[in-house]
């Protein structure tokens, strides 16, 4: 088998449209989505709307842009959304929900790749005099930082309930929506049936070049089309890149079990190493987070510099902390190599 020079897991984002993508790209039926009259992007929507159960769909450029619409929509100034220590929303989108919604921040820990309902339910505040009141509820499935657990769904079921008989929405950035239901079994629909509004991307797992799409009611929707136009988000012929989201739900969910086998099988050859601290026990979807040891003299942006000089392209998450996420473009066959990387790296720099 051909070993590439260069082996690239820093995420799934790297994966390149399928040939089938380009084809429909250059074929496909295009209008003008501001004019609400792209053809492919109607389709999208209303395939997505099936899928998930929901009443309506909307696609958004990408995954920051449909949180962040949906904290617009949900939300009103001043208001408290609850995240994760650890969520997307929280760490990755340039303090959007402070920026775009002027709303404060109550964090709940997920640590653990979710939270403990008990956590969740104590941020929530009812407004009167002295307080805001929260506004919306953030849920993160599966969870990057966190390695891409599973949010179990009677943890859903519970902190969505108590958000429901408190009047405040749930948001689920459902980023890698796709790889916790193959996963678990548990149907996408399942997962939008206790939530308020959810986003999936199209251009991790599922291998597209752009996009996400944002689910919920007819009236959110409705709403959330006025915060992308304000955002900047309304396209011209977006059906080009909606071609290939159309691919992606009807080709490339089912495939996911094997990046999720590949994730495994490497999470037990990097374990197996004795050279870093893993648990395999945990990979459950597509993405392995493993630490530098207690004793190496070096950090993990060292450690990611000397192994891109291997060939090897990693992502540091902390101090210590290193990631590598499967793919549609990675070939479990290479498994080997990496770990052989992995090791040379620490051998060369310890």
């Amino acid at each position: 088998m051909e070993i590439p020079e260069v082996i690239d897991l820093r995420s799934d984002t790297v994966t390149r449209p399928t040939p089938e993508m380009r084809k429909a790209m250059m074929t496909c039926e295009v209008g003008d989505d501001v004019f609400d009259d792209d053809p492919t992007v109607h389709e999208l929507e209303k395939l997505t709307a099936e899928m998930v159960g929901s009443e309506a769909s909307l696609w958004c450029v990408t995954g920051t842009m449909a949180n962040q619409m949906a904290i617009a929509t949900h939300t009103k100034p001043g208001q408290v959304i609850a995240a994760g220590d650890w969520a997307h929303i929280v760490l990755y989108e340039l303090g959007g929900l402070a920026w775009n919604s002027l709303c404060q921040l109550h964090r709940f820990s997920d640590r653990g790749g979710w939270p403990e309902p008990e956590a969740v339910i104590e941020t929530m505040q009812e407004e009167n005099l002295h307080t805001p009141g929260t506004g919306l509820v953030c849920l993160e499935n599966t969870h990057n930082r966190r390695g891409g657990r599973i949010l179990p769904m009677e943890i859903l079921r519970e902190i969505s309930g108590e958000a429901g008989n408190r009047g405040i929405p749930v948001h689920l950035d459902g980023a890698r929506i796709w790889n916790a239901s193959v996963a678990s079994g548990i149907p996408v629909s399942m997962y939008m049936s206790h939530v308020d509004s959810m986003m999936f991307c199209l251009s991790k797992g599922l291998a597209s070049p752009a996009g996400s799409m944002l689910c919920g009611s007819h009236e959110f929707i409705k709403k959330a089309k006025r915060i992308r136009k304000r955002f900047g988000g309304g396209l011209r012929q977006a059906g080009i890149l909606a071609a290939c989201g159309l691919i992606s739900l009807k080709e490339l969910v089912a495939r996911l079990d094997e990046d999720h086998k590949a994730a495994g099988d490497l999470s037990q050859g990097i374990n197996s190493t004795g050279m870093f601290e893993i648990d395999p026990e945990t990979i459950e979807t597509n993405i392995v987070i493993f630490a530098l040891p207690p004793e190496a003299t070096v950090t993990a942006s060292e450690f990611t510099e000397a192994a891109a000089d291997e060939g090897l392209l990693v992502t540091m998450m902390g101090a210590r902390l290193l990631r590598v996420v499967t793919h549609r473009d990675y070939n479990p066959g290479w498994n080997d190599a990496v770990i052989e990387r992995l090791v040379g790296t620490m051998k060369k720099i310890s």
